[in-house]
């Protein structure tokens, strides 16, 4: 018989020995530590413990489930009205669905007590502070398609696909920056300006990105106002598993009165000339499926699509999270 309890301090190390147990991911980090949980996990200011579920048998642990939260509006603390359930892991020779169920039944009850009326499966932003770097790619993307184990609890549980997730690469080996009349325009009219690590400007910002490194690229105009922002990070450690050097694009913007007139793409065509001169083999990006404007833009810049993840909600639940970077991208 499975006993359920909280996460303790001696658990790390067994937590990480079923996180190498999976089968073969591309969104899965491999091979997990405990030093690399404690860095996108554990060392998180607001962690809790008790959302953390571990499943033992004599005492020795075979399987976990880990529930969190959300910023509030203004991002400054947590907001449990609105909680996912991120991961749930079970060792090889331990997949039992009943156990699974047993798990994320957990995890809903601890999301509930805490106060959330919204439930989710799976980090998506806003939901999205763990586990980046070490799960799914550029950013979260809610339950990877191969996360069967999470994926299948889900689904026997009622909840419901709302979106999924398109992930996409650009080799920057094959792609070239686009190239016309207007955007000759643009860059006789603008400036490009790269800030490296800059300061989080609010709590959740630094939950998020505290540990990460990040790159923005901004396109200035000549009265210095900034007219668009493009911003990067090193999608370290995941992309060590993939032998490359990655930058995963999270935020692209523009101003709403200059979009559709090319100057997000100048920005990235640019933004890619700078990274690849520095060795960056790969620029990732996620954006709605049924976004199909951001699609097709990043298809025009040489993205293709190599995985997809999907937004799950418990029936009953309320409107879903705000939309992902990438469905604020413009042509």
């Amino acid at each position: 018989m499975y006993r359920l309890r909280p996460f303790r301090n001696t658990d790390p190390p067994h937590l990480a020995a079923i996180w190498r147990s999976q089968l073969p991911q591309r969104g899965l980090m491999q091979a997990m530590s405990a030093p690399l949980l404690e860095y996108g996990v554990f060392s998180k200011m607001h962690f809790d413990p008790e959302g953390l579920i571990v499943a033992t048998h004599d005492d020795q642990p075979y399987g976990f489930v880990h529930a969190g939260f959300g910023p509030s509006g203004d991002e400054s603390s947590l907001d449990t009205s609105m909680g996912a359930t991120l991961v749930l892991m079970l060792q090889p020779g331990h997949e039992d669905q009943s156990l699974a169920d047993r798990l994320l039944r957990a995890s809903e009850e601890y999301l509930r007590r805490r106060g959330a009326g919204v439930i989710y499966a799976g980090g998506v932003s806003p939901l999205n502070s763990f586990y980046l770097g070490l799960y799914g790619g550029s950013e979260i993307p809610g339950v990877l398609q191969s996360d069967v184990t999470l994926l299948g609890a889900c689904l026997r549980s009622g909840y419901r696909e709302l979106d999924y997730v398109r992930i996409m690469q650009c080799d920057l080996a094959r792609v070239r920056p686009p190239v016309s009349r207007e955007l000759r325009a643009i860059k006789r009219t603008t400036q490009v300006v790269e800030r490296i690590d800059p300061a989080p400007q609010t709590w959740w910002e630094a939950c998020i990105w505290g540990s990460l490194q990040r790159d923005v690229f901004s396109l200035v105009d000549r009265s210095q106002q900034v007219v668009a922002t493009a911003s990067f990070w090193d999608m370290q450690p995941l992309s060590a598993g993939w032998g490359m050097c990655s930058a995963g694009l999270f935020e692209l913007y523009v101003d709403p009165s200059l979009r559709r007139r090319g100057y997000a793409s100048y920005l990235i065509g640019e933004a890619i000339r700078v990274l690849r001169r520095r060795g960056v083999a790969t620029i990732e990006a996620q954006t709605m499926g049924t976004n199909e404007a951001a699609g097709a833009f990043y298809a025009k810049l040489g993205f293709t699509d190599i995985d997809h993840g999907v937004v799950l909600r418990k029936e009953g639940g309320g409107p879903a999270p705000s939309g992902t970077v990438a469905d604020r991208a413009d042509s």
